[in-house]
């Protein structure tokens, strides 16, 4: 059954008076035996003493319903690490998501970079080309123009 404590103790325990306490044990109220001379009360059965005097009144205790409480405490108890259980599977899918998010990051990143080195290495050869453009136009123009003199000069 429960735990066997002392009078003095289980009268610490629900708040009455050692006196009271014995008188109860006496009116076989609360369970007790004699053990080496002292009187040992056991302590699930004085339960009704925590209870406030309306509860009292209204609550018998026959067994079934300290069974409901002990199976809604564990039932409680049961959802309570099914749900501490949940956080960490939760948990442990945020922290893998993470994860896969910072690597898709990472090579973005550097997708990224190697896209600009790109971009650079084309606009330098652009502007290299631009440049030769400029030196083959004024080449041309410079050579088009002395054709025309010439063609100019022939005229009469």
């Amino acid at each position: 059954m429960g735990e066997w404590v002392s009078v003095d103790e289980f009268a610490k325990l629900v708040g009455k008076k050692p006196q009271d306490v014995e008188r109860l044990c006496e009116e076989n109220k609360i369970v007790s035996k004699m053990e080496d001379g002292k009187r040992m009360i056991e302590s699930k059965s004085g339960i009704s003493l925590l209870l406030p005097k309306r509860l009292e009144a209204d609550i018998i205790f026959d067994g079934s319903a300290l069974t409901f409480v002990e199976k809604t405490v564990g039932t409680i108890l049961s959802m309570h690490e099914k749900v501490i259980g949940a956080k960490d599977e939760t948990l442990a899918a945020l922290k893998n998501e993470n994860r896969f998010l910072q690597e898709g990051v990472l090579a973005m990143q550097e997708l990224y970079d190697e896209d600009r080195k790109t971009i650079e290495t084309l606009s330098k050869q652009l502007a290299v080309a631009q440049e030769e453009l400029e030196f083959v136009k004024r080449k041309y123009k410079l050579m088009w123009g002395k054709a025309i003199e010439k063609a100019a000069e022939k005229k009469p």
